[in-house]
């Protein structure tokens, strides 16, 4: 079990219970009492407040007020918050932008190095624009809840993405395209790719895309999307 996972279930085991024991946990987790000890010391780092109690009847209790205190958000994660910021921006439905900001930057700072530049290449992908009066958005669906972290893998490996697609009309078919940026015209959003079986660009709306698998053997170049001029970077966005 991997550490996350495992402090994880430390901390459900010990609000769960109460108090436990250092053999009760390891026999739980599966691991040696040694790994136990040095989860918890990491779960300290972290910011629960874990006592010890020694002797019969001890062992160790989490403080029921104790929150963690460091952000163990991923990629993923983040950038689900700022897309949320960038669409509300867009349409200019964000009232309180700057305490949303400075919210943001605390998490960007939270994060190690690497997410860090993970985060901002996928930032990169991302462009926002206001959508118009006259499109229909009548049939708009729920997007699938593996497109976000399917798109990670995409964007920042440069992998094909393969999917099913339905169209305007409810004509499914199966797709392998570059996946190149996504587009958010509030409250629609799009991946644009370039399409090979087509030699051109296509918008897929993400509300229309479903079961999307990273193609881990083949890679692409990015291209220059030709984007119109209402159309705008999430880095060139107002702060």
């Amino acid at each position: 079990m991997k550490a996350r996972l495992r402090h994880d279930a430390i901390v459900r085991s010990l609000r769960r219970n109460g108090t436990s024991t250092i053999d009760r946990l390891a026999k739980e987790v599966g691991v040696t009492r040694r790994t136990i000890l040095r989860d918890v010391s990491a779960l300290r780092d972290q910011g629960f407040v874990i006592h010890s109690e020694p002797g019969r009847g001890g062992g160790l209790q989490l403080d029921p007020q104790s929150l963690q205190m460091t952000a163990r958000l991923t990629v993923a994660e983040v950038f689900a918050l700022l897309i949320g910021v960038a669409s509300m921006r867009a349409t200019g439905s964000l009232p309180f932008s700057q305490l949303a900001d400075a919210g943001l930057a605390k998490i960007e700072q939270a994060l190690p190095a690497d997410k860090i530049r993970d985060l901002r290449r996928f930032l990169d992908c991302l462009h926002v624009g206001r959508l118009s009066p006259q499109q229909d958005t009548s049939d708009m669906g729920t997007m699938d809840p593996a497109l976000l972290p399917s798109f990670e893998a995409a964007f920042l490996e440069r992998h094909f993405l393969r999917f099913q697609y339905r169209d305007a009309k409810g004509n499914r078919t199966g797709r392998e395209v570059e996946p190149q940026a996504m587009l958010i015209l509030p409250p629609i959003w799009y991946l644009v790719a370039w399409d090979p079986a087509r030699n051109d660009f296509r918008h897929f709306r993400m509300d229309r895309i479903t079961n999307p698998q990273p193609l881990k053997d083949r890679a692409f170049r990015r291209r220059h999307i030709p984007f119109e001029d209402d159309v705008c970077p999430y880095r060139d966005l107002p702060l």
